[in-house]
């Protein structure tokens, strides 16, 4: 009967154009955590003539969108607020939106990405306002502040997204990291008197114990997520202290690289995070690279002169170097998802062996820089400036 009533309904009830093969991208770096979507229900040469389903004006910032349960979350800067917004996925209808005061600040505006747990957002401001917000109306659940326990703020503010992690959720603030209660926002614990970086958290397994990366203004650090214990760090000192880039465990390791001519290298995290090498083959100033294929992909040089490289991990060495203004990239279905100073978009083959492009467009021209990576979510790719111009491109 249940099953008889259902086609029923089916015959009569709009139901929603979900690509098959799709996928939400709830958090910073997608389901993952990894910069990658595991979506096959794309057509990445559609890029090529991909037209806009919906666009938004956000105000400033570098926050990346949130994509559950048909609902598009992100954040911008208007007027001296920070607004977290949330939109209606197929028809980019605003559903609701909240403010609060925020200046700000020098490249204005919120970098962290917005987290979606079931019926809760949780998002992060520049000078350290933490809200989880009711997922379908915006209504305050909770609020606190980063910064009220001493924890000092780098020179550009926060900007790590939130990373939940069971009961908690965890930030990338004081000296490696604070965790709040998920339920009510309580401080569960605490690194006052510490400088944070610009990364977010990042958890991984080693041998059946979870653990969590935390990069600092001047280490990374390796650090019990439960208790906060700092198990142990890695000096790592990068000019201005931007340390952007997360971390990226590899099978008992841990990559970090770094911007401003900085470089990289391969941790052993058994071993008390002993270098296996390091050298200057990948510099990643704000993007983080994606593990793909057994290689990295990353943007190598600051934003505005990135080059798109790949480097073997188990070496250091690069495998090809493709030349262009390449700021940030993720990656969905084999395929890497780039764009540049120029705002062109392009769609590239994850082969450690050569540089393969399989189609580019032109998606956010103008002004702004393009600091933000775009993502694919349940047929749709997603890219913004950091004026605030978001665009929700068809690709299915």
């Amino acid at each position: 009967m249940r099953r008889k009533t259902f086609l029923l309904l089916a015959g009569i009830l709009p139901l929603p154009a979900i690509p098959c093969g799709a996928e939400d991208w709830p958090r910073w770096r997608g389901p993952e955590g990894n910069g990658i979507s595991k979506e096959t229900g794309w057509r990445p040469e559609a890029v090529a003539a991909a037209k806009p389903r919906w666009k938004a004006s956000l105000g400033n910032g570098h926050s990346g969108v949130a994509v559950a349960g048909g609902r598009v979350f992100t954040m911008g800067n208007q007027g001296g607020n920070d607004i977290v917004y949330c939109f209606d996925e197929a028809t980019g209808k605003e559903l609701w939106r909240h403010s609060y005061p925020c200046d700000p600040g020098n490249y204005p505006g919120p970098r962290a990405t917005p987290v979606v747990d079931g019926d809760r957002v949780f998002t992060l401001g520049r000078q350290g306002d933490a809200f989880c917000l009711d997922a379908k109306t915006g209504k305050v659940v909770w609020k606190a502040n980063l910064l009220a326990g001493g924890a000092r703020a780098p020179e550009w503010g926060l900007a790590g997204s939130p990373l939940v992690a069971g009961t908690l959720v965890l930030y990338n603030a004081g000296a490696h990291g604070v965790a709040l209660s998920k339920a009510g926002g309580q401080k569960a614990w605490s690194s006052p008197g510490g400088t944070c970086g610009y990364a977010t958290p990042v958890l991984f397994t080693l041998k059946g114990r979870e653990l969590l990366a935390v990069f600092g203004a001047k280490e990374v650090a390796l650090v019990d997520p439960k208790t906060g214990q700092k198990l142990g760090a890695f000096g790592w000192v990068t000019e201005y202290d931007v340390n952007a880039a997360d971390p990226i465990p590899l099978e008992g390791r841990l990559f970090i690289t770094s911007g401003y001519n900085r470089g990289c290298a391969l941790l052993d995290v058994a071993a008390g995070l002993k270098p296996l090498w390091e050298n200057k083959n990948l510099r990643c100033h704000f993007s983080t690279p994606v593990f793909m294929n057994g290689h990295l992909f990353g943007v190598d040089g600051n934003t505005g002169s990135g080059q798109l490289r790949c480097l073997d991990p188990r070496t250091g060495q690069p495998t090809w170097t493709q030349r262009g203004r390449f700021e940030n990239l993720s990656a969905a279905g084999g395929k890497l998802l780039t764009i540049d100073g120029g705002g062109t978009l392009k769609v590239v083959e994850a082969d450690p062996r050569a540089y393969k492009e399989i189609a580019q467009a032109t998606v956010l021209p103008g002004g702004g820089t393009k600091w933000t990576a775009p993502i694919l979510a349940n047929g749709a790719v997603y890219c913004r400036n950091s004026g605030g111009d978001l665009v929700c491109l068809d690709v299915k």
